[in-house]
């Protein structure tokens, strides 16, 4: 084959990567390719109808372009290879791809493929097409057993800053059961922690807050000793509840059903409510300062409930 035949042969590929069908397009006969994919050819048949244009062993990436082209035109990676695109290192070596369910496709090789209802908008990454972040990581988490691994996926994207735990409760959520217990549990484990460090954040913006002493994580009970509720933070002189939402209550119908029946207690015995997500504290500070103001003004306009701290924490 001349130099400039296989230039234009090269050029048609993406990163040495070509369906068969391409080459015959410019004029390749099939036993040509069968020839050089042969043994001892100089090019290989990586998947079924795909062909990488060198007998060495193909790249990471290379693997990806080729999943893609088997999978088709709307195909996306997902999981650990689209995590790799994304340009993290989590273990996995099958690439795995997402196709609409309308369509039909055999797994094969090193190609996991899925057939899906929500198929997704792709992001690029290069040459790669990629589910989105938060759909490629709980991918990769659903097929974990490890909880350990689950958990450095789940932080690592965290930490990058690429999505929230918010968006990654969300998608979870919005997806199958299937796969779904482990990053399930994860997720309520990072929630807490974050539910945790948001606390920190909530007692030292509002130590900038001209507002009264607010005291931290106390048990308030009614005028008989019955137990109400333990709010993140509370003005005591005017009977005023500050909660700020833990993504924990996302996480499950019960953690969902136990904090709406809290807030309804507090509701009921006249305490004052006021809320916030975890987000609005360092993203809105201004806002947060004012509608605890608002707060604070509307439970001084009416009489003092009849409750009580049974034990606190000052901030």
């Amino acid at each position: 084959m001349r130099g400039g035949e296989l230039d234009r042969l090269v050029n048609a590929s993406c990163d040495g990567v070509v369906l068969s069908t391409t080459l015959q397009q410019l004029g390749m006969a099939r036993s040509s390719i069968a020839r050089r994919c042969g043994n001892g050819g100089v090019w290989q048949r990586i998947l079924p109808g795909v062909v990488v244009l060198h007998n060495g062993h193909p790249s990471q990436r290379q693997r990806s372009i080729a999943a893609l082209l088997y999978g088709g035109d709307d195909a996306l990676l997902t999981g650990t290879s689209a995590l790799a695109a994304y340009g993290f290192e989590i273990a996995g070596s099958n690439a795995h791809v997402l196709i609409p369910h309308t369509r039909s496709r055999t797994p094969t090789a090193f190609v996991h493929i899925e057939r899906t209802w929500r198929m997704p908008n792709g992001a690029k990454r290069g040459s790669l097409r990629c589910a989105p972040i938060e759909r490629a990581v709980l991918d990769a988490c659903r097929r974990m057993t490890s909880a350990d691994l689950c958990r450095t996926a789940l932080t690592r994207v965290l930490q990058r800053g690429d999505t929230s735990l918010q968006a990654l409760v969300d998608e979870l959520a919005a997806g199958s059961d299937r796969g779904s217990a482990l990053p399930r549990t994860v997720l309520g484990e990072l929630s807490a922690n974050a539910h945790s460090i948001a606390e920190l954040r909530a007692r030292k913006l509002y130590r900038g807050f001209r507002l009264p002493t607010m005291v931290h994580n106390p048990d308030i009970v009614s005028g008989t000793g019955e137990f109400i509720a333990r709010p993140d933070g509370w003005i005591d002189s005017v009977a005023m509840a500050w909660e700020i939402d833990s993504l924990a209550h996302h996480m499950s119908v019960r953690d969902h059903v136990a904090t709406v029946r809290r807030r309804e207690r507090m509701l009921a015995c006249g305490i004052e409510v006021v809320t916030h997500l975890p987000t609005q504290l360092s993203d809105e500070p201004l806002l947060v300062e004012a509608q605890l103001r608002a707060g604070y003004e509307r439970a001084c306009g009416r009489p003092r409930p009849n409750v009580h701290i049974k034990s606190a924490e000052r901030m």
